[in-house]
């Protein structure tokens, strides 16, 4: 399954409903949520250890953060790439 996280802030409900093998994508206003030094690191580095985190360079770009700022193990993909994951899971689900 492929996980759209558009929320700002994410509910904490949202990541435990990502299971082993899951892709996640942080878009938009998410992005500022995935930082180093925010409330999420914890969480976030334990869903490294069975999923695939990745966060839109763009979205990054836009928004002043680099990638030095992200937590350790999120990627950075660039459209191509999302649609690419979009091809790959035929099940999507969007969290705005």
């Amino acid at each position: 399954m492929l996980h759209l996280i558009f929320q700002s802030p994410i509910d904490n409900a949202i990541l435990e409903r990502i299971d082993s093998g899951d892709d996640v994508v942080f878009l938009e206003n998410a992005v500022l949520r995935i930082l180093k030094k925010g409330s999420l690191c914890g969480v976030l580095m334990q869903l490294l250890k069975v999923t695939r985190l990745y966060v839109l360079g763009d979205d990054i770009e836009a928004r002043g953060i680099g990638t030095a700022e992200l937590v350790s193990g999120i990627e950075v993909i660039d459209y191509a790439e999302l649609v690419n994951l979009t091809v790959k899971n035929p099940v999507i689900q969007s969290w705005s």
